[in-house]
C-alpha cells in the first residue's frame, strides 16, 4: 500500500511538473513579452515600498522609464533597504501583504555574510524552477521513474542557522525547501531533513552516504561536482566504518554530529542491513576499494554545475563513477536561479524568462560608470555578458557579477552558460587575465604534461618581475620534471588564450609562470578558512583558480617553488 501511495503522490507531482513545464517552453517562444509584463507587475506591486517610493515606482510605465529611474547595484545598494527588513520593516522593498519566509545567507565580498529576502513568490519561483529542470532531467532518464522515483541524494544546509532581529530565519533555502517537502516525497530523499543541521563537512557526507549507500540510487543533486568528488572519497576511506555501522544498525560515534540530530537518526538506523553491508564487503574484497560504479551501478547520471571552474573536477568523475551523463543544475544562487539547463552534457540553459526580469551589459561595457544594457531578446550569439536581476526577493538591476555567454536561443529566450566571476580577474601589468582563461589553461595543460590536478590555484606574485604562480598540492604532481613541464604548459596556453599576457612576457614585464608545490591538505584548510570568513555553506562553495591579491600566497604552507 505504501508503495502504491508513493506510486500515486509522484504521478501527480510529476504531471504539475510537466504542466509547468510545457508551460515554460511556450514563454519562451514569446520571452520578449512574458519579461516586460513580469517586469512591470512586478513594479506595480511594490510601488508603495521605500524601495519604490526612493525610486518613483508609481512613474514607471515601460522598461526604458525603469532603467532611467533605477540605477544598477549591487548587494551593497540593497543593503540598507536589506537591513530594515532584517529588523521587521516588511515595506522597505515590498508591497502590503508580502510575507518574507527567512534570509538565504551567502558569501559576501566582505566579511559579512549577504542576506537575501526569501518571500513566498520567492520561495514559490525557487521551487517551481526546480520542478521544470527536475521533469526534463528525469524525462531524458525514464528508467529513474520508471516504477516509481529512485531514490535520490541531496544534502541541504540549515534554513536556521540564525535569526534577524525581527525574528526571521537566516540560511539555507535548500534547507526551507526539504522541511517543506510531504512526508511521501520526503522518503525519496536519502538525507534526513535532520541532517541539515550538522556543521562539521565531513561528518555530513558520511550521514548522507550512511543512508544512501545501500539504496538503488537514481541521482546525486549538488551544486558543486567537489562536493560530490569529497563524498565519495570520503566513502572510500572510511570503508570499514560505513560497512560496520550498516551491519549494526549504527552511526559511530567518531562523527560530529549535534546530540539532538544523532537522537533523530538512531530512529532511522535502528534496523540493521546485513546483506547491503556483505555487498559492500564483497566489493572491497574484490577491487580494494569502495567506489560508487560498484556500490551505484545503475546509477542513471549525476547532477551539478558543469561551467566555470567547475570543469576541472568533472575529469574526476570517471575513477568513482564510471562514464556516467551530467546534467547541470542551471545558473543558480541565492538570490535567484538564472537559467534551466534542457540537455545532459552542456553548461548552458535556457535563461528562467518565467520568473524574473532580466538585463545584460555587454562585456566590454563592464567598467563603465553607466553601462548600456539590453533586454534578454537582444542577446547576440557568441557575446559575453554580465547579468542583471531583478526578482521577487526584493532585488533590483542587480548585478550578481556573473559573466555569461550567449550560445543560442530556445524561442526567444537566450540559452547561456556561466564563464566566471567578474571579479576573478587579474591584472599586475595590464594583462587583465580572466579566471576563464586560467581554467582553459590549466585544463590543456594537464593534458600537454601529462599530469592529473585535483585542484590549482593561479595567484600574482610580486617580484622584479611581477610573475604568476600556479599552486599545486604535492602529491598531485610526481616530480620537479612534471611540474617544469606543467608550467611550461600554462604559460604557453596563457599567451595563446591572452594576447596583452604575451605582450607583457614578451617585454619582459612579466616573468615566467611558477609551479608552487603546497602541502597536502592545503585545499580542505583554504576552503574552510574562505566559509569561516565569508559565513556560506560548503554546498555554495566555488573553489576559485584565480585571485587577483599579491598577499594570498602567504596564507598558503609551501614545499617548493619550481622555477623560483
Amino acid at each position: 500500500m505504501l508503495t502504491f501511495i508513493k506510486r500515486l503522490v509522484g504521478r501527480r507531482i510529476a504531471n504539475r511538473a510537466r504542466a509547468l513545464a510545457v508551460e515554460f517552453h511556450g514563454q519562451a517562444k514569446q520571452a520578449g513579452v512574458v519579461q516586460r509584463k513580469l517586469l512591470l507587475d512586478r513594479i506595480a506591486r511594490n510601488a508603495d515600498s521605500g524601495f519604490g517610493r526612493d525610486h518613483r515606482f508609481g512613474e514607471i510605465r515601460t522598461p526604458e522609464d525603469f532603467r532611467r529611474q533605477v540605477p544598477i547595484g549591487d548587494y551593497t545598494r540593497h543593503e540598507p533597504y536589506i537591513d530594515r527588513v532584517r529588523n521587521g520593516d516588511v515595506s522597505a522593498l515590498f508591497g502590503p501583504g508580502t510575507e518574507v519566509l527567512m534570509f538565504a545567507m551567502t558569501s559576501g565580498t566582505t566579511n559579512r555574510p549577504k542576506t537575501i529576502p526569501v518571500t513566498r513568490e520567492a520561495l514559490e519561483n525557487y521551487r517551481h524552477g526546480w520542478l521544470i529542470w527536475g521533469i526534463q532531467a528525469f524525462d531524458s532518464h525514464p528508467s529513474i521513474i520508471q516504477n516509481g522515483l529512485r531514490p535520490i541524494l541531496q544534502i541541504a544546509s540549515d534554513w536556521r542557522e540564525s535569526y534577524t532581529p525581527g525574528g526571521i530565519p537566516c540560511g539555507a533555502i535548500t534547507g526551507l525547501t526539504a522541511s517543506m517537502q510531504s512526508r511521501m516525497i520526503r522518503t525519496t530523499y536519502c538525507m534526513p531533513p535532520c541532517g541539515s543541521r550538522i556543521k562539521d563537512v565531513e561528518s555530513k557526507y558520511y550521514v548522507a552516504l550512511r543512508f544512501a549507500i545501500a539504496k538503488n540510487l537514481g541521482t546525486i543533486i549538488a551544486a558543486n561536482p567537489s562536493t560530490i568528488l569529497n563524498m565519495v572519497r570520503l566513502g572510500d576511506r572510511e570503508r570499514e566504518t560505513l560497512i560496520r555501522d550498516l551491519f549494526d544498525g549504527t552511526i559511530s560515534s567518531k562523527w560530529a554530529i549535534p546530540d539532538d540530530v544523532r537522537k533523530e537518526l538512531r530512529f532511522r538506523t535502528r534496523f540493521r542491513r546485513k546483506a547491503a553491508s556483505r555487498r559492500l564487503e564483497a566489493i572491497v574484497g574484490e577491487t580494494g576499494r569502495l567506489l560508487p560504479k560498484d556500490y551505484w551501478p545503475n546509477l542513471e547520471f549525476l547532477s551539478n554545475w558543469m561551467g566555470g571552474t567547475m570543469r576541472a573536477y568533472l575529469r574526476g568523475y570517471p575513477e568513482f563513477f564510471g562514464e556516467k551523463p551530467v546534467r547541470d543544475v542551471g545558473l543558480i544562487a541565492s538570490e535567484g536561479r538564472m537559467t534551466i539547463p534542457i540537455e545532459d552534457g552542456t553548461p548552458a540553459g535556457v535563461l528562467d524568462v518565467r520568473h524574473h526580469y532580466f538585463e545584460f551589459i555587454p562585456e566590454e561595457e563592464a567598467e563603465q560608470a553607466d553601462p548600456r544594457t539590453v533586454e534578454a531578446v537582444d542577446l547576440v550569439e557568441g557575446k559575453n555578458y554580465f547579468i542583471l536581476l531583478t526578482t521577487a526577493g526584493g532585488l533590483y538591476r542587480y548585478n550578481i557579477s556573473d559573466l555569461v555567454r550567449c550560445v543560442g536561443f530556445h524561442g526567444e529566450a537566450p540559452v547561456v552558460e556561466f564563464l566566471n566571476k567578474g571579479a576573478h580577474f587579474s591584472s599586475l601589468t595590464g594583462e587583465k587575465i580572466s579566471e576563464h582563461q586560467v581554467i582553459s589553461a590549466v585544463e590543456s595543460a594537464q593534458r600537454t604534461a601529462g599530469v592529473r590536478l585535483r585542484s590549482y590555484l593561479l595567484l600574482p606574485l610580486w617580484g622584479d618581475p611581477p610573475s604568476y604562480g600556479l599552486l599545486v598540492e604535492n602529491s598531485d604532481l610526481g616530480d620537479d620534471e612534471a611540474a617544469d613541464r606543467l608550467a611550461a604548459a600554462v604559460e604557453e596556453q596563457l599567451r595563446e588564450l591572452n594576447v596583452e599576457y604575451a605582450a607583457k612576457r614578451d617585454s619582459l614585464r612579466l616573468g615566467p609562470v611558477r609551479t608552487i608545490r603546497i602541502q597536502d591538505g592545503a585545499w580542505s584548510d583554504f576552503q574552510k578558512r574562505r566559509l569561516a570568513r565569508s559565513g556560506g555553506t560548503v554546498e555554495q562553495y566555488k573553489q576559485p583558480h584565480l585571485i587577483p591579491d599579491v598577499e594570498a600566497i602567504h596564507g598558503f604552507p609551501m614545499v617548493a617553488a619550481v622555477g623560483s
